[in-house]
């Protein structure tokens, strides 16, 4: 082997110290991660068979255009990551930084939106432990209070309550994911402006890029969940 050839060698990954135990501990990280979201799920499953009318009638209160815009805002934040990831592997670094750069901004335009969607409720009586007013006219997105009854069913307005606690308790975790996510890109971001990573060494990139997409995963089953109920 030419001494050129040797020295232009890509040092594998064990040579770069723990790759395989840098991925498997952030895997199992985000599969705990999964379970507490899944417990989530599955309790609200569960009070959803046990109040049905109450949580279609709870979820017209959400707004969808909001919703929908996050959920584009996240998804483009993910291919922005992974364009992020594919650049550093690439050895094109400040491609690498503008796209984490990127995902950073669309991830705060993701906190702006969540924040004047969660005013908007405050300021019409919706509060995760208590339901003042509801949208009673869902062509005009008009609050009232609580009807007695919905599509010929009773109303029990514990279901709201819970509906409400539900959706402001796992989008809250999810909104703090996304802070954790802001920091830790950031974090990345920093580093790499510095030299830190390169095409030789990038498994930071890699797993923060996997966390980012975790939290992408996770509202693209929040979004149907609350303000698609049918």
């Amino acid at each position: 082997m030419s001494q050129s050839h040797a020295i232009d060698r890509h040092p594998s990954h064990e040579e770069l110290g723990g790759y395989e135990g840098a991925k498997l501990a952030m895997w199992l990280f985000l599969a705990t991660e999964l379970l507490l979201f899944g417990v989530l799920f599955a309790a609200f499953a569960i009070f959803h068979g046990k109040y049905p009318a109450e949580f279609k009638l709870a979820h017209h209160s959400l707004d969808r255009v909001m919703g929908g815009l996050n959920t584009l805002i996240l998804i483009t934040s993910s291919l922005s990551v992974a364009l992020a990831i594919d650049s550093i592997q690439r050895g094109r670094r400040t491609r690498s930084m503008w796209m984490l750069a990127l995902t950073i901004i669309l991830a705060s335009g993701f906190l702006v939106v969540k924040f004047f969607e969660y005013s908007h409720k405050f300021e019409n009586g919706i509060f995760p432990n208590s339901v003042a007013n509801i949208v009673v006219d869902h062509e005009k997105h008009l609050f009232g209070p609580v009807p007695k009854t919905f599509e010929g069913q009773p109303i029990d307005q514990n279901g709201i309550v819970l509906f409400f606690a539900f959706y402001f308790v796992m989008t809250a975790i999810h909104g703090l994911h996304v802070v954790i996510g802001m920091s830790v890109l950031g974090g990345i971001l920093i580093k790499m402006a510095k030299g830190r990573y390169s095409h030789w060494y990038y498994t930071p990139v890699e797993n923060g890029g996997l966390y980012w997409h975790l939290v992408d995963l996770i509202w693209i089953y929040l979004f149907p969940l609350f303000y698609l109920i049918q």
